[in-house]
């Protein structure tokens, strides 16, 4: 069996990694690093539904990488317990769907007994909830759910769009003394890309970074619509349209000094994103832009996201129920005559 850890192909200081295999090496490495962190899910022991946690079994034993049954409320409140007596769990929950099955012990005991027990003990804790289609796996398994702590206080959100923030924010994530929601995007699990060696680079959780600087729209995004904003952003670019395209990585923190710089120097905003248009983070982000950005904005704020509907289980439906590279490149045009 080839391990997370052997698929690797050295180049200096940086690793050619997947999406998924990055998550992997981050889980394992934190591993290494403290006893404390454990895994737990379902086909974990034998990589997972996307085999990320291939060779963790072989390396630190059937005890701290536990396979599951199909119980999420039961794995995310063990948990919960095992955070508050001093253990670091991470529990892969397969599908972002199914987290509403476990949403009690998501959003009430997770998010919320810290403070409800007046601080007595941390819940480090790091749920691992795909979003997004998968090839036409249907309604029930392709929901961007990354929205949902954005409503429900105590919990930090990360949508990692690139290889090596997967890993980075993943093992920021793991450290971190609060429990954190991560959301990998399934359209991007077999991406590549170089990943830093390192296994002290850790990210700052809520600290959006420039995926591409530009002077005519900003566009703030996340996970796989960052990469679909970059080939947007080259095309335009030959028609003098620079985008200015803001990866925020995190969701909760929100990094909104990020977005207002970039809208105060381009006066012209997009939000894309995979989850719903209607009530979807593009919502808030775009109320955060007219609050502070108003007398600076020279167009409406544009908002893209996935189609009001449930996706559909036929892969050619559903490509078109999420922002194209087409669409981010339409909307550009529009707001430049706008």
């Amino acid at each position: 069996m080839t391990s997370a850890m052997d698929s690797r192909t050295k180049t200096g200081e940086t690793t050619q990694l997947s999406y998924e295999v990055a998550q992997g090496a981050a889980i394992a490495e934190e591993m290494r690093r403290d006893p404390t962190v454990f895994l737990m899910g379902q086909d974990i022991a034998s990589g997972g539904f996307f085999g990320g946690t291939r060779g963790l079994t072989e390396e630190f034993g059937v005890e701290r990488v536990r396979n599951t049954g199909i119980t999420e409320a039961f794995m995310v409140g063990a948990a919960a317990g095992a955070a508050m007596t001093g253990m670091r769990p991470i529990v892969q929950l397969g599908f972002a769907d199914f987290s509403l099955i476990a949403g009690d012990e998501i959003f009430q005991k997770l998010g919320k007994w810290r403070h409800m027990h007046g601080g007595q003990f941390e819940l480090p804790a790091v749920i691992i909830m795909p979003i997004g289609p998968s090839g036409g796996a249907g309604p029930e398994h392709s929901g961007s759910m990354e929205m949902l702590p954005m409503h429900f206080p105590g919990l930090k959100a990360v949508v990692p769009s690139n290889p090596a923030d997967a890993k980075a924010l993943l093992k920021a994530a793991i450290r971190d003394p609060n429990p954190v929601l991560y959301y990998p995007s399934k359209q991007l699990n077999f991406k590549r890309g170089p990943v830093p060696t390192d296994p002290n680079l850790v990210a700052t959780l809520g600290k959006a970074t420039v995926a591409r600087a530009g002077t005519s729209i900003s566009v703030i995004s996340y996970g796989c619509m960052v990469p679909r904003a970059l080939d947007a952003a080259e095309t335009l670019a030959a028609e003098g349209i620079e985008l200015d395209i803001i990866d925020l990585r995190t969701l909760v923190p929100l990094d909104t000094d990020a977005i207002i710089a970039s809208v105060l120097k381009t006066g012209r905003a997009m939000v894309v994103h995979e989850a719903p248009r209607t009530a979807g983070p593009g919502a808030e982000i775009a109320a955060i832009i007219q609050e502070r950005c108003f007398h600076w904005l020279h167009a409406p704020i544009a908002r893209l996201g996935s189609v009001d509907a449930p996706i559909p289980a036929s892969r050619f439906l559903e490509d078109h129920c999420f922002p194209s590279v087409s669409d981010i490149i339409e909307t550009a045009r529009h707001l430049i005559r706008s």
